[in-house]
Parts: C-alpha cells; sequence; structure tokens
C-alpha cells in the first residue's frame, strides 16, 4: 500500500508502516512533526493519511500521532451560497486557507495545551468546529488536503511548517472512478457524479498536480489505496 518513489525510483519504500517509521524518525525528542500529504481528488490521500497515523499509534503508542485533514476548513454552505461559489464547492477559494495555514502554525508549536481542529462532516456536507483534538503529548500531526503544496499566499506558507510532505500520485482514470463513485454513494445521480467528477474536482487537479514537483516524496496511490480517501 501506498509505494513510495523518491529521487530513485528504484528504490521504493513499498508500505506505511515504513512511511509510519519515517514519520517517526522526523518527529524531534519531546516536540512534534507536522507530515503533509497532498493530491487531487480521488488519489488516496486521505485513506494514506489515516493509516499512516493509525500505524503510528501502532508503532509508537495511541496518541502518538493525529489525522488532521484540511476539509475542516471547507467554507460553510451559506457563505459560499452568497459568494456565488457552491457550485464549484472545493476549488482552491472554496477554502478558509488563511484560518488553515493558522491553525497549523497552532499546532506545530503549542504543545503544551490541546489544539482543536474542525472537521468535514459529510452526512451535513458542513465542516462542525472543534472536532478533532491535537493533545500535547501528539509527536506527529499527518495532515493532508488537495492544497499544501501551492505556491501562493497563504497557501506557499504551509510547506514551511511540515517535516516533509508526500504528494500521492493517481492516474487520472482512476481518480475518475473513485470520485464518481463516492459523488454516487453520497446521493448524486451517476449523470451528475460524472459531470462533478469531470468538471469540478478535474479543474482543481490540474492546478493540484502541477504542485506535485515541491513534494519530498511521490506515493503510488494505486496500490491499496481505495474507498472514500479524497
Amino acid at each position: 500500500m501506498g509505494r513510495v518513489t523518491t529521487e530513485s525510483p528504484a528504490s521504493p519504500v513499498s508500505d506505511v508502516s515504513a512511511l509510519a517509521r519515517r514519520a517517526l524518525a522526523l518527529a524531534p525528542t519531546g516536540g512534534r512533526a507536522i507530515i503533509g500529504v497532498a493530491g487531487s481528488p480521488g488519489s488516496g490521500k486521505t485513506t494514506l493519511a489515516r493509516h499512516v497515523a493509525d500505524r503510528v499509534n501502532d508503532l509508537a503508542g495511541g496518541g502518538t500521532a493525529v489525522h488532521l485533514p484540511m476539509d475542516g476548513f471547507h467554507l460553510a454552505n451559506a457563505t459560499l451560497d452568497a459568494l456565488g461559489r457552491h457550485d464549484r464547492k472545493g476549488a482552491i477559494d472554496t477554502f478558509d486557507g488563511w484560518g488553515f495555514a493558522a491553525l497549523l502554525q497552532r499546532v506545530l508549536t503549542e504543545t503544551g495545551n490541546p489544539v482543536y481542529a474542525p472537521a468535514f462532516e459529510r452526512t451535513v456536507d458542513e465542516p462542525v468546529a472543534g472536532s478533532i483534538a491535537v493533545p500535547p503529548a501528539t509527536r506527529i500531526v499527518v495532515v493532508e488536503g488537495n492544497y499544501l503544496l501551492i505556491d501562493a499566499d497563504p497557501w506557499s506558507r504551509i510547506p514551511a511548517l511540515l517535516a516533509e510532505s508526500w504528494f500521492v500520485e493517481t492516474p487520472e482514470d482512476e481518480r475518475m472512478r473513485r470520485l464518481v463513485d463516492r459523488h454516487t454513494r453520497h446521493g448524486r445521480s451517476a449523470e451528475a457524479a460524472a459531470a462533478w467528477a469531470r468538471d469540478v474536482d478535474g479543474a482543481n487537479a490540474v492546478l493540484i498536480e502541477a504542485s506535485k514537483t515541491r513534494a519530498t516524496l511521490l506515493v503510488d496511490g494505486t496500490t491499496g489505496l481505495s474507498g472514500d480517501g479524497a
């Protein structure tokens, strides 16, 4: 799952355990490291981030790692309606990027108190405040999202906060298949799901894929990464 290639594709890291050990090695003694997992919609980045955080906790004890998705910083639907952006929810300007960057700064530096973050609740299609806790003892935060490596403010502030960035690379046809399946399961007709995957998710992917050259590692998202992973 999650085969990783570096500058030498002949030397892959072949499983989540290896990624978890890599993350643990990046955490300073008595401190905290943020690992960024980026990728286009449907690449499998959410699935990978969850598995890595879970595996770190298996290796080093519960509470060592926390999974923190960017999706909690979706603008509220009422705000998107007011801005005229609801029909392309998921685009870069439908997130509170400034708030997300500020939260990551807090996560990195505030290790003496819990830091709370919002999560995205698909059943209501809205963020829910204070849903994710990063306790003081947490050493690794695996943050994931589409736009972690975009070279424009406020997103360009994020890479400096990351110990490493991993980009989940998945062929377009596989991403589209996963997205149509996901959108259908969440209530869209097959035709509407295909249109959203093509016109909204696909447009966002053009921007996101161009950012992968800034990543520390490229992760193969076709190996065991499926389901609802964004």
